[in-house]
């Protein structure tokens, strides 16, 4: 009896021996796990420099055909914070600039209207949707060519040209099959011309916000001149004379 006391009471101490060993290790490996989750959080994060990188049609956000949402001031300060060091000073806003938001405020100008008309002027489905691509396409393009005039200091138009308002009421006048030739080679016709223009303009501005617009306009013409193709209208006059208005001088 007394030998198997002695035994109990000599394990005891072994047992606490080994309860405490154990518990200094859990705490050993807390400790170290809580001192790197703080390092973690305190170890700053790319973040910001992923959010400037993401500029895009997820934009199509920020700039993307359907988005629908214009660029104004935020697009200004995005244009500051991605400028290259060294280039501080003001960006230049050439004749060339300038002509294009021009072209584009009035190109919406005659074109909306037009798409408005192919909605109760037309016999063709595909003349009709091709007319609520331009409505749609342009008006975001004007809400966009407003604010970056403003932005720059440009003057834009408040109608579009004689020869534009001459197009509209030629389709004011016509109906049905009438309409829907008429209207698919001289919107094809203009879109074509403007098309090589964008590409002169994205390729030689230097100015940030004008290179976007360029992008923006560029993505909402080529949908506009694939849905005005798909009508099957389009006569081959058309292309050769868009060819010969693009070509080289």
């Amino acid at each position: 009896m007394r030998s198997n006391r002695r035994t109990a009471q000599s394990t005891v101490p072994r047992a606490i021996a080994v309860i405490a060993a154990v518990c200094a290790i859990i705490a050993t490996v807390l400790i170290v796990t809580r001192g790197g989750d703080e390092k973690a959080s305190a170890s700053p994060t790319p973040a910001g420099a992923a959010a400037r990188n993401g500029y895009g049609q997820s934009s199509t956000t920020g700039y993307g055909h359907s988005s629908g949402v214009g660029h104004g001031k935020g697009a200004q300060d995005d244009a500051a914070e991605e400028t290259p060091s060294g280039r501080n000073e003001p960006q230049p806003v050439t004749e060339v600039d300038k002509t294009f938001l021009v072209k584009v405020r009035q190109a919406g100008l005659w074109e909306i209207p037009a798409g408005r008309l192919a909605q109760t002027h037309a016999s063709s489905e595909a003349v009709k949707r091709a007319g609520l691509h331009l409505m749609d396409g342009h008006s975001k393009l004007d809400q966009l060519v407003r604010e970056d005039a403003k932005i720059l200091g440009v003057s834009i138009p408040d109608e579009a040209t004689a020869e534009q308002q001459g197009w509209v009421k030629q389709m004011e006048n016509a109906r049905g099959a009438e309409f829907d030739r008429l209207f698919a080679n001289l919107l094809r016709a203009s879109h074509g011309k403007i098309f090589a223009t964008i590409g002169e303009v994205r390729a030689a501005s230097q100015n940030d916000l004008i290179r976007r617009h360029a992008r923006q306009a560029n993505q909402t013409v080529l949908d506009h001149l694939e849905v005005l193709e798909d009508t099957g209208l389009v006569d081959s006059a058309t292309f050769a004379d868009v060819e010969k208005a693009v070509a080289p001088q």
